[in-house]
């Protein structure tokens, strides 16, 4: 059975890191970050879902992913393949997100804006909306990850 991994936090909290350090190994990297400026990103990104998903291959979704309104239609996708579904939530850090955020460079910082809009929007998942596991990542102090099952 196919896994399909949903990353879900503010920008510059860790997920693009956890991904290379956990998961690349063996999940396909999928994020709307690799085409910017493309059209209709939505849509192509639940392509590469469903193909990654179709093939076999285990999926990572590396975005803000904030709201049910963005992690329903990955959630429908992955059951229509009958993936398993993880979500891995990145509790908010404002402050150290902004500083993170600051310290990118030109290509991949956020305008500090977008953090403020997306922490608005930033929902903490539930098992109700679907997922088959939860788990929160935090950052261990040594460089690495602290990852633990979501507590209700």
């Amino acid at each position: 059975m196919a896994e399909l991994a949903i990353l879900i936090g503010l920008q510059a909290s860790g997920k693009t890191s956890f991904y290379r350090n956990v998961l690349a190994g063996t999940h396909a990297h999928v994020s709307k970050d690799v085409f910017p400026n493309a059209r209709r990103r939505q849509a192509r990104q639940l392509r590469l879902v469903g193909e990654s998903l179709d093939a076999g291959l285990d999926v990572a979704v590396d975005n803000t992913n904030p709201s049910a309104e963005e992690w329903a239609p990955l959630i429908a996708a992955g059951r229509e393949r009958g993936a398993r579904v993880v979500g891995y939530w990145f509790p908010p850090d404002l402050v150290g997100s902004v500083t993170r955020n600051a310290a990118r460079d030109d290509k991949t910082r956020v305008p500090d804006v977008g953090l403020y809009a997306t922490v608005k929007r930033l929902r903490r998942p539930r098992p109700v909306d679907g997922f088959d596991e939860l788990f929160t990542v935090r950052f261990d102090g040594r460089g690495g990850f602290d990852v633990q099952p979501l507590e209700e």
